[in-house]
């Protein structure tokens, strides 16, 4: 009798435990292929985590302090210094010699990796600021003698988050409106298009002096101006695709057995318009970033004392005796921003059709002159974009 072997569907590709396709898997393995963009992501990565727990890293307070038997966490709760026995009501300062010595009597506390915060001053400074880098201040002091390295590390981080929710925001805005201008057409392209000719022709800069000239500028209040202009970046790529994309034959078959026009955009164009707007973003990412360390730089950004990059190369401008300032602006600068090209350099080639769809079989005899082999699927997947 003959058993019969029943053989186990295939089972299908994971990424971070999450299902994906096949055209997904040779995407991510192209993006490993540039080593640069893929080194470039991971110290990207591990610099921005970092930056989130600035506040461990850079801080006046200590993480914990053991004091007459009991558990303090400073970081996350403010304990008046009659709690370590002192005299005074408010929270404990605990750079102060003399809370040092209550604390000690009695117990022990343990200090961040930088005992300062973005806006500590070094009162116990023996030299006139800005003093230059030494062992208690790794990157020097700036004209307020408040600690540049701790600065830096609030500042990537305030720069960074503010980079990515504009360069988010301002997509999903400019996606939304270049698939409306593409997939309709006709009018409502037309109206859109002189709409953002005129839009685009307001000065931005000038309507941020007058703001900031009314109210003090701030976070979200940027952030705002800025996503009422950032938007129209990503409306031409968009609009390209679906205006290409819209006659194809699948989108005419979805039409014609009755996909809503809601349907036929989100399920069937815009994921093929989707590649280019990946492709844009990590760009778009390093131009906000730019954007707020230019308007720190001429003071029309963040609210004074904020820890901002753009900042402290305004301090470097304005105290050219102390060149740490100027090089340590430029270089954080500097390796940000190539940090994100590479990125961005590394997911072009991960969405390139290319590099997606053509496998090339070097050992393989072909005639001269007919090129790679295009494999299996890849017109279709080609003509849908």
């Amino acid at each position: 009798m003959r058993r019969r072997v029943v053989s186990s569907p295939p089972s299908r590709d994971r990424f971070l435990g999450l299902p994906i396709s096949p055209l997904n898997r040779r995407r991510i393995d192209n993006f490993r292929a540039n080593r640069r963009g893929y080194w470039s992501f991971w110290i990207f990565s591990v610099l921005f985590v970092v930056s989130l727990f600035a506040e461990c890293i850079a801080n006046d307070k200590p993480f914990v302090i053991w004091y007459d038997g009991d558990l303090y966490l400073p970081i996350f709760e403010a304990y008046p210094e009659t709690t370590f026995g002192g005299a005074f009501a408010t929270e404990a300062d605990y750079s102060d010699p003399a809370v040092k010595a209550l604390i000690d009597a009695k117990g022990w506390m343990l200090m961040p990796l930088i005992p300062y915060n973005h806006g500590t001053v070094a009162w116990d400074l023996t030299i006139p600021v800005p003093s230059p880098p030494d062992g208690t201040h790794w990157l020097g002091t700036d004209d307020q003698a408040r600690d540049v390295l701790a600065r830096v590390i609030y500042g990537f981080r305030i720069s960074v988050l503010f980079g990515f929710v504009l360069t988010i925001v301002s997509a999903v805005v400019g996606v939304a409106a270049g698939a409306v201008q593409g997939y309709f057409g006709g009018k409502v392209d037309l109206f859109f298009q002189r709409f953002m000719e005129v839009w685009s022709s307001v000065p931005l800069l000038y309507v941020i002096i007058i703001l900031v000239s009314i109210v003090e500028p701030t976070f979200w209040l940027l952030l705002g101006i800025l996503l009422l202009f950032q938007w129209m970046g990503f409306v031409g790529v968009v609009r390209a695709e679906f205006l290409r994309a819209r006659n194809f034959d699948y989108v005419r078959a979805a039409q014609a057995l009755g996909a809503s026009n809601i349907a036929v955009i989100f399920r069937h164009v815009l994921p093929n318009a989707m590649v280019a707007t990946m492709t844009f973003m990590p760009f778009t990412l390093a131009g906000s970033v730019t954007i707020l360390t230019g308007l720190d730089f001429l003071n029309f950004g963040l609210p004074p004392g904020s820890p901002s990059l753009g900042e402290v190369l305004a301090q470097a401008k304005a105290n050219l005796q102390a060149p740490w300032l100027g090089l340590t602006g430029f270089f954080v600068i500097a390796v940000m921003l190539s940090l994100l090209v590479f990125v961005g350099e590394a997911v072009r080639d991960a969405f390139d059709p290319r590099k997606t769809f053509v496998d090339w079989e070097p050992e393989s005899t072909t005639e001269e002159g007919q090129g790679p082999r295009i494999s299996p699927g890849a017109r279709t997947a080609i003509t849908r974009g």
